[in-house]
């Protein structure tokens, strides 16, 4: 059975007339790292959120097996401007993590702004220290919604590619703009379309890297790049 079953989910907007989703289904069949995929304004963030529990009022169903805490995490997350990096994570990490969340610091780089404030990091490194608040969580499935955006491609090659080694039974689903980074490091791919196409959503196999490294141009790479390309 997938893990999650996403099943003729139609919805549209409050005080809308025109569905954003219209006999959605699609499944994630194991965990790992996943990815939601498509142009902006393609319900990337609402069907994220649907999955994570956040916006209800939606016809058709979604199912989960083994799943019982989903965290959903954006880019946009903003925490108190006042306090230190490093006590905002001590503060939010249950005791048993900690050594985790050490682990953490040091593959996302994170070491030189722990005295600082949270107001004065770059967008990157609180992108960085808002992830790793929820990956010291007890979880069993997580949506990263743009969460590495500002970040620089080598480090979000390895801080992915730790991600995956780290909590290998856990479900990861990705929401990036980049199609070389998801083809590459994801392994199921949905590809959200506009409503008037159909079917609205196409699946995709990515490579699910476990590697961090320069992009080498291979030819199932290449199918992969051009088969999202055709979908989307």
């Amino acid at each position: 059975m997938p893990i999650i079953r996403c099943d003729n989910l139609r919805y549209r907007y409050p005080e809308s007339e025109a569905l954003i989703f219209n006999d959605v289904h699609f499944q994630f069949q194991r965990p790992g790292f996943h990815a939601l995929f498509g142009h902006s304004g393609a319900g990337k963030t609402t069907l994220a959120r649907m999955i994570a529990g956040e916006i209800s009022g939606y016809e058709g169903r979604i199912t989960f097996d083994g799943i019982q805490r989903i965290f959903y995490t954006h880019n946009m997350e903003r925490l108190p401007n006042w306090a230190s990096a490093g006590d905002i994570l001590r503060s939010t990490t249950p005791t048993a993590f900690l050594e985790l969340l050490d682990r953490l610091i040091a593959i996302f780089g994170l070491q030189s702004c722990l005295q600082s404030r949270f107001g004065r990091l770059s967008l990157g490194q609180k992108n960085r220290i808002n992830l790793t608040r929820y990956l010291v969580q007890p979880f069993d499935a997580l949506v990263l919604d743009e969460s590495l955006a500002n970040v620089d491609e080598t480090t979000r090659g390895v801080i992915i590619s730790e991600i995956k080694s780290i909590f290998p039974q856990r479900c990861f689903i990705y929401i990036s703009h980049n199609m070389l980074e998801v083809s590459r490091y994801c392994d199921e791919i949905v590809i959200l379309r506009s409503a008037p196409k159909t079917p609205q959503v196409v699946s995709v196999c990515g490579l699910n890297e476990t590697g961090a490294g320069t992009a080498m141009a291979s030819k199932p790479l290449e199918a992969i790049l051009l088969e999202i390309a055709h979908a989307t």
